[in-house]
């Protein structure tokens, strides 16, 4: 399954090893992953793929406040009416958890994204064995 993978971090420039392990786990069954920065890339053209994956973390240590970089991606991003997709939100914090998969799940369904999977990653080994799954 050819998969677009969008990680969104906290802020630009920051590094997400969780998104990067799923990633990992995703190659790993056998699908064709490419991967976007949602704070680097601008204007995505997504109609060639049949599956898209937004891996992200929260700004606030409380709140579960989505970067305002993934709401501007997805709103300059073609052809995501319908498009099935995955949100998996980065746990960083014992607070704001469930909101900010919330929050994440609000903004790509605002876009009128299908979201068929959500799930909060608890850490690196826990997302590379999320990627493994997704397809099956």
């Amino acid at each position: 399954m050819r998969i677009a993978c969008i990680k969104v971090a906290s802020r630009r420039g920051e590094a997400l090893p969780a998104g990067d392990r799923l990633v990992k786990g995703m190659i790993a069954a056998g699908h064709l992953v490419d991967v976007f920065d949602a704070w680097v890339d601008d204007g995505l053209r997504l109609p060639g793929y049949e599956y898209v994956v937004v891996v992200a973390r929260s700004t606030s240590f409380f709140g579960g406040k989505m970067p305002e970089a993934l709401a501007k991606l997805l709103k300059t991003a073609s052809s995501l009416v319908g498009k099935k997709a995955a949100a998996f939100f980065v746990k960083t914090s014992p607070f704001g958890t469930v909101k900010g998969l919330r929050n994440l799940m609000a903004t790509m369904e605002r876009e009128g994204m299908f979201i068929n999977w959500s799930e909060i990653i608890l850490g690196e080994d826990h997302a590379e064995a999320l990627g493994k799954r997704i397809g099956s």
